[in-house]
């Protein structure tokens, strides 16, 4: 799941968040959540079951797809944002199909879709978390998620005959790591637009009136 907030060279220098821009985005934070809970469960299943690699490849293929369905499904800052998720999500779940059909998968097969599309999926991440740099303050966590995804996907593609237990400790780290990032940031997600009313609000007797435009800085702690 990319989750790009911001396509890469739309967001102008300067640009401030508004509270709409906030609420859309923190839209996003139950998918996020689901997504992270239900890649924990499957690193979890990944380390428990006794795979064989027909079986191996159907369950990360299924990921592939769940993962694609849940990007093209995010929502962005703007237009371009959204169509770079829907073809994101697209390609995941392609990649997915193809490696439930694939005829007898090896472990070089299942090692090569899993290594390329998690170096894919942490690139954007990595070039969605510049995008929101200016805008979001802890965007560098989104950059430690890419980064983590790059790493894994070149340690799979780096040996793709390794045995069997090598690609189900790569994939279950992913599924695991990948899946507890992601919860934490759900709920960061979520505070976004009260972070940019504590930070940016004028307070009146009790309330806070928040201005037209709030610029969520470094004292905005929310993603």
């Amino acid at each position: 799941m990319t989750n790009l907030f911001a396509a890469p060279g739309t967001v102008p220098l300067g640009q401030k968040l508004t509270r709409d821009v906030a609420e859309r985005i923190a839209s996003n934070w139950w998918r996020l959540l689901l997504n992270g809970a239900v890649l924990i469960v499957a690193g979890v299943l990944i380390f428990s079951i006794d795979w064989s690699v027909r079986s191996l490849a159907t369950f990360i293929g299924a990921l592939f797809i769940f993962e694609g369905i849940a990007a093209a499904v995010t929502s962005g800052l703007d237009l371009v944002a959204r169509r770079t998720n829907v073809v994101a999500g697209l390609l995941s779940v392609a990649a997915g199909i193809a490696i439930i059909v694939w005829p007898s998968p090896g472990l070089v097969a299942v090692a090569v879709f899993l290594g390329a599309w998690l170096i894919v999926v942490g690139t954007m991440t990595i070039a969605g978390a510049f995008a929101i740099r200016k805008l979001i303050s802890d965007w560098w966590l989104w950059l430690v998620l890419g980064l983590l995804e790059v790493s894994l996907g070149v340690l799979a593609l780096a040996d793709p005959g390794a045995t069997l237990a090598a690609l189900i400790t790569v994939a279950g780290i992913w599924a695991v790591a990948i899946g507890v990032m992601r919860v934490i940031l759900a709920f960061q997600v979520k505070d976004l637009p009260n972070a940019v009313d504590d930070a940016w609000g004028e307070p009146t007797g009790n309330a806070r009136t928040p201005r037209t435009e709030a610029a969520a800085g470094p004292a905005a702690n929310a993603v």
